[in-house]
């Protein structure tokens, strides 16, 4: 029969005078192991927050890539009706025409601005109050 069993505990009877050394080595031991264990537990709960927190910041920066991915696949569209509105600007044919347009306002390209139409009163309302100002 092993030791430990033999000899139980009983608070204040035998708490010190009646176990072995060995026996008080052992439960030594365990009680670092126990710290261990609760210093480990601790650890693995930080790290499984610090995972979580990632695991949030890594779904933002996907839809964020997401969203930069769309904005580019639009730049072509965008760069072509910009050419498309500049060709529409009258080009001077010679150096009078040259030397008038230049006394003159130098025409501009069509203006590209999309408003979207439930934002439409808005714009409209703060153009208006900016008159007013």
């Amino acid at each position: 029969m092993p030791s430990h069993l033999r000899h139980p505990s009983i608070p204040g009877s035998q708490a010190t005078s009646g176990q072995s050394p060995v026996l008080l080595a052992r439960i030594n031991e365990k009680k670092i192991e126990l710290e261990n264990l609760q210093q480990l537990r601790d650890l693995s709960a930080g790290l499984a927050t610090q995972m979580e927190t990632l695991e949030e910041k890594l779904t933002t920066l996907a839809d964020g890539t997401e969203a930069v991915a769309a904005v580019l696949s639009n730049w072509h569209n965008v760069l072509r009706a910009i050419h498309m509105a500049s060709q529409k600007i009258p080009k001077p044919k010679s150096n009078a025409d040259e030397q008038q347009q230049t006394d003159k306002e130098v025409p501009l390209p069509q203006t590209l601005v999309r408003v979207p139409t439930n934002q439409a009163a808005a714009v409209t309302q703060r153009a208006a109050d900016g008159v007013n100002d």
